[in-house]
């Protein structure tokens, strides 16, 4: 992508390795029995279900909105915030029966959220790729969304921590579940666009083969992901800045009740921006038809799929295999984070106003990071493995600098310029994760079931996100000295191992024929349900 071009449409870079000469009619493997399976289910012959401009740029509106600001970064430091103040110097509360220290009420919370994710994802999960209904679902999640934005506005004092417990708990829930079907929307669009469509008529027609379609299919997907990305962290850089004047307009510095304050207005500020922003995508967004219930109603057929994917997914070996790799460095990358924070909370104290300046640094380095990547990948005709191998080679790397720590104070974490170059690193090189990872899930999930799938995959990396960190706070525990960097001994191995299954365990070709095999015998299984 370049800075003229920012917008998918007919990039003769993307779709140049399927523009070549007609070759003889395609003779598809044995596992492919009916070649109409090849093609995307998408309806792409359809032309009023074709995506345009103005769609793709109401899709990367939502994500704009949809940054994690609101819900995800100032929401929880807000709540954190209320539950310091209420505990006072004796550092516990009253909660869920008995007295509890401030970090297990909120890892408590974190776990009362999850579970409750892990219900919305599998059941709406499940029956989301059926009928043309699915966008209420995301419509229904963002309402719940900015209502708890708006929430904080009234939960300021540390009185009202209790509420902050609900509104933090049901925060997580809305941000997580309306970013996963945000996103689960993605392949959808790329294999309705106008080439994509073009592409796929050649290869029915024999004119190309099923290897030159599947390429500029997974070019595009990585198109649209990359590039929303980017745009979001473009976007997100301008919202901070404005978020830098609305706290020198409250002075957060002048006392501790102008900061909570300020907070709470962050909070409810981004999510105004978030609900401006993904109008056009509500309005606009094409209910294109998902799968056909048969005789069932739609829930009925959601938990019937569900139980069938269950049955039959150790057949997708591929996709099991990426899950696995998927669910370690996820694990991985969740707690080296969160190691690394508290290891930068010790070294700088920084309110409101200084997290904010962090973060625009993270963020511009984010959308530099991403734009690179994808400029690399499109130049140079990469695949969307091999850009996912770099990006995970990067986060080896991250939690090698963090064990060199446990042995010197020299560097390791330890010093206040390794907060800024952190965050610049991590943005360069690892937050394009966010985006490849998501990519990597579309290249292992049958088309048509992109809904359930991401929703499995949310709940993995929901997963991964409490056990790395228990094991950390149990290797910290178990350490004499008590040392904050002995995690890392833990972290660079299991990236390490997780490195070495999607690098060297993870075929996307292989994956491609097993769910070419999985959809035939669906369908094999159907007609015979139905005869």
């Amino acid at each position: 992508m370049t800075g003229s071009d920012p917008v998918p449409g007919n990039d003769p870079e993307v779709v140049s390795k399927a523009a070549v000469e007609p070759v003889e009619p395609l003779t598809f493997p044995d596992e492919v029995l009916d070649k109409h399976h090849a093609v995307a289910l998408d309806h792409q012959v359809d032309e009023k279900y074709l995506t345009t401009k103005h769609e793709i740029w109401a899709y990367y509106s939502y994500y704009i909105g949809n940054n994690g600001l609101s819900l995800f970064n100032f929401a929880p430091t807000a709540f954190q915030n209320l539950l310091y103040q209420a505990a006072g110097d004796s550092g516990t509360l009253p909660f869920a029966g008995r007295t509890r220290t401030i970090n297990s009420i909120v890892l408590l919370s974190n776990g009362i959220s999850f579970a409750i994710q892990i219900v919305v994802f599998l059941i709406l999960g499940s029956f989301a790729d059926f009928g043309n209904w699915r966008p209420n679902i995301l419509i229904a999640l963002s309402i719940v969304a900015y209502a708890i934005g708006f929430g904080w506005l009234g939960v300021h004092t540390s009185d009202k921590w209790q509420i902050g417990v609900g509104l933090y708990i049901v925060g997580l829930i809305a941000y997580q579940t309306t970013l996963t079907f945000w996103t689960a929307a993605f392949p959808g669009l790329a294999r309705n666009t106008a080439e994509m469509k073009a592409l796929a008529d050649d290869l029915l027609a024999g004119k190309i083969t099923r290897e030159e379609y599947d390429f500029a299919d997974s070019m595009k997907r990585s198109q649209l992901s990359n590039v929303a990305f980017y745009i979001q962290s473009v976007a997100e850089v301008v919202i901070l800045a404005i978020i830098v004047g609305i706290m020198f307009g409250i002075d957060v510095n002048a006392s501790e009740a102008n900061n909570n304050w300020g907070l709470s207005v962050l909070v409810a500020f981004a999510s105004g921006v978030w609900l401006l922003v993904s109008l056009p995508w509500f309005f606009m967004e094409k209910r294109r038809p998902g799968q056909d219930p048969g005789k069932q109603n739609i829930v009925l057929a959601g938990l019937s799929q569900l139980y069938y994917a269950m049955r039959q997914v150790w057949k997708l070996k591929q996709s099991l295999l990426y899950l696995v790799g998927y669910f370690l460095l996820g694990d991985s990358l969740n707690t080296t984070v969160t190691v690394i924070s508290t290891l930068q909370n010790s070294i700088v104290a920084y309110n409101t106003l200084q997290l904010t300046y962090l973060l625009i640094v993270g963020i511009v380095a984010q959308g530099a990071g991403i734009l690179a990547f994808w400029t690399a990948q499109k130049r140079y005709k990469l695949s969307t493995k091999t850009m996912f191998n770099a990006v995970a080679f990067c986060i080896v790397l991250l939690d090698g600098w963090g064990m060199i720590g446990i042995w010197t104070n020299r560097f390791g974490f330890h010093n206040v310029w390794e907060v800024w170059v952190y965050q610049a690193f991590y943005g360069l090189f690892v937050c394009p994760w966010y985006s490849y990872s998501q990519i990597m899930i579309s290249e292992v999930t049958p088309r048509g079931h992109e809904f359930l799938f991401f929703s499995l995959f949310s709940i993995v990396g929901k997963t991964s996100s409490f056990i790395g960190p228990i094991v950390s706070s149990a290797i910290i525990d178990a350490t004499p000295s008590g040392n904050v960097s002995t995690p890392f001994y833990f972290l660079f191995g299991l990236s390490l191992v997780s490195f070495g299954i999607l690098v060297v365990g993870v075929d996307l070709e292989k994956s491609r024929r097993e769910q070419d095999r999985f959809l035939e015998e669906k369908k094999q299984a159907s007609e015979a349900s139905v005869a």
